[in-house]
Formats: structure tokens, sequence, C-alpha cells
């Protein structure tokens, strides 16, 4: 197969969808990489690292959409790209279309097969291709939220750690997955007091064990999370839906009610966010202010962090470029229905029912076109 790896054009995006190394396991298995010219150049992944891998460095992504069979990529195609696909062209990348109706739209009028990373689940559950990032993203959570708690960045003058006779700031974590846990991990670390809260009880009680009193856990509801969003100072969005719009659990009224120059981080923004009065930002203006309130909702944080990023998440999303490149999109989702999860849109038509659901589309079955 012809694989095309395009130069990321997204605000501050700097990950790239193949490695060198990842390159090698598909070159290696008779494949072919197009990498566009310094791809991954501002991580130090060099045009001749991908050639002595085996790849051909191309001038232009317009090249790579025309000739290649598969386009891997790491954020959503944007506009120019998503006209630039092709009926019967394979996109394996993240989608996050949920939240996203024109770009949906664009995917469905391409004809392409789009796989979102987001959505290929795991053979022990969970979403596998989504938690590398989701770790990133979490552990990167409380760094962004520590620094905008800073006066000169509009936050309350407050150092989150504290110091010996002056309280640590108070954290609270919506969410106790991958986003949760590591911005948990990080929080507790630097001394912050932290209170995390899910409907998982089997998961507060997991976390329970490992922190002790060092964390308070707290089942969420309406009540809970009111409470607790008032009394913080840094509140991290880390609830997700797979595949849908992430539910909207801080109001405008709670965001009214909070402490001036607190910092809500919205990591759940990909999928619209789980703050009513979010909206996407870039790392260029990452964040603006409600009610006093800084918003930090940067929509592809771990861009800012790329050179680890793209590691961990090549090391997740490699095994099923090579099962596509190898079989053929349709042998790979017979043979293995977690990738099947992954496949968003084909053939025109929407294969993901969340997605279908939350842009008021008609869902079909996948196997019905595979």
């Amino acid at each position: 197969m012809l694989i095309g790896v395009p130069k990321e054009i997204k605000n501050h995006e700097y990950r790239v969808g193949l490695t060198p190394a990842s390159v090698r396991e598909l070159t290696s298995r008779g494949h072919q990489v197009l990498v566009q010219s310094d791809a991954g150049t501002a991580i130090g992944l060099l045009n001749k690292d991908y050639e002595t891998a085996g790849a051909e460095i191309v001038a232009t992504a317009a090249e790579i959409f025309k000739r290649a069979e598969m386009i891997v990529k790491v954020k959503e195609p944007q506009p120019v790209e998503c006209a630039m696909l092709r009926e019967g062209q394979i996109l394996y990348t993240y989608l996050h279309l949920a939240p996203d109706p024109e770009q949906t739209k664009a995917l469905i009028a391409s004809g392409a097969i789009c796989f979102a990373y987001e959505t290929i689940t795991g053979a022990g559950g969970g979403l596998p291709l989504l938690a590398p990032m989701s770790e990133v993203a979490g552990r990167m959570s409380i760094q962004a939220g520590a620094a905008h708690l800073e006066k000169s960045k509009g936050g309350m003058a407050l150092l989150l750690g504290g110091v010996p006779g002056v309280a640590p700031g108070h954290v609270v974590i919506l969410g106790a997955g991958v986003v949760g846990t590591a911005a948990l991990q990080v929080a507790v670390g630097v001394g912050a007091r932290v209170t995390i809260l899910d409907k998982n009880i089997d998961r507060l009680r997991h976390l329970d064990l490992i922190y002790g009193n060092r964390i308070t856990t707290l089942y969420s509801n309406e009540q809970t999370v009111e409470d607790s969003v008032l009394a913080a100072d840094l509140v991290i969005g880390g609830v997700l839906i797979p595949g849908a719009a992430a539910p909207k659990l801080v109001t405008r009224a709670m965001i009214k009610k909070m402490k001036p120059g607190a910092v809500v981080v919205d990591v759940a923004i990909d999928q619209g966010g789980c703050f009513e009065t979010s909206h996407a930002t870039t790392h260029a203006e990452p964040t603006f202010v409600v009610d006093n309130v800084v918003h930090y909702c940067v929509a592809n944080m771990p861009g800012a962090v790329a050179r680890t990023s793209t590691f961990a998440l090549n090391n997740a999303t490699i095994r099923h470029a090579v099962a596509l490149a190898d079989k053929g999109w349709k042998q790979a989702c017979r043979d293995d229905v977690h990738l099947k999860h992954g496949l968003n849109v084909c053939n025109g038509k929407v294969t993901y029912e969340a997605v279908a659901r939350e842009i008021g589309t008609d869902y079909v079955n996948a196997d019905t076109l595979i």
C-alpha cells in the first residue's frame, strides 16, 4: 500500500502521524511511505531520518493526498485537507466528529474511509489510541492551570502547592478516567489539595486505596459538582463519552459563582467541552475569561509537547496502521472488531452511532459496508 504522511497544519501542531521507526515498520513489510518535507523537523525528526527508514520525501501535501491510498495524520483534517480527500482513500487519524458537523459533512462528501483513533477500542476495554494523549493532556492540565493561576496570566495570584504556613490551592478534577488520573498524579505531586469526582465507585475506591487521605473522592452528581467547583481554585474537566459530545457538567451559573481569578482547564474540549462556557482555543491564544474565571480550552494540548506526544501516539497507532496496510480496510475490520469500532465515516455514510446521533444524520452499521 502507498501511505502518505502530510505535515500537520492546525495552529501550533507539531506532532507527526508516523515516526521514522513507524515508517520502517511499514517499509520493511513492502509498503511505500510518502512523508511531506519537514513534517517532523520541528520535533527533531529530520527528512534524512525518514529517508533512512525507507520513506520518500515529497514537497507538498497536495502530492501526498493525490498519490497515497492511506493518509496517516494526528489531528482532524482541516477544510483544505478534507477537500483533497477522495473516494475510497483511507484516513487514519483523530477525528472528534460529534461536536464538528462541518467536518463530518466534508468527510461524508469525500467518500473516504475514515478511522478515528479516539473510538478504536481495546481488548481489555478502554480506548487505547486515545489513552496516551489523554495521559499527556491530563498531566499538562495541572501544569497549564498552575501557570494561569499566576496574576500576570489573569489568575488569582496563587501558588498551587503553597508554602509552609500558607495553604495550597484546591484542585477539583471532574472524571477519574485516564485524564483525571494523570492530572491527579501531578496535582498530588506538587502538593495541592485535591478532590476528584466520578460516577464509578470502583474507580474512586481504587484511587482511595492508592492515595488515601491525600485526596478526597466524591460521587459525581449535580450537588457535589457544584459544591466542589465553587470551592475550587483550579478545575480540570476530563469527562468523556466515547465518540459523543462531552456532557456539560459545569453550568454558566456555576462559573458565575466561582472565585474570581479561578482557572478551569477543559481537557474535553475536543469533544465539545464539559463546561457550558467553553469554546476551543489555540496555543497561540490559549485562554479567555468569563465572569472573572480564566478558561484554558486548547483543543490540541499535547501538541505543546509534540515530541513526547508523537512517540507516545505512535506506540499505540502503528499496530492498526500495519493491519490496514497489510490487509486492506475491509479485511482488517473483519479480523478486528476493535479496529472496526474506529470506522466513523465510510463511502459517504456515518458508521458510528454516537456521531450520527449528535449531528442528526442517519446511522449505517459498518457491517453492511464491510
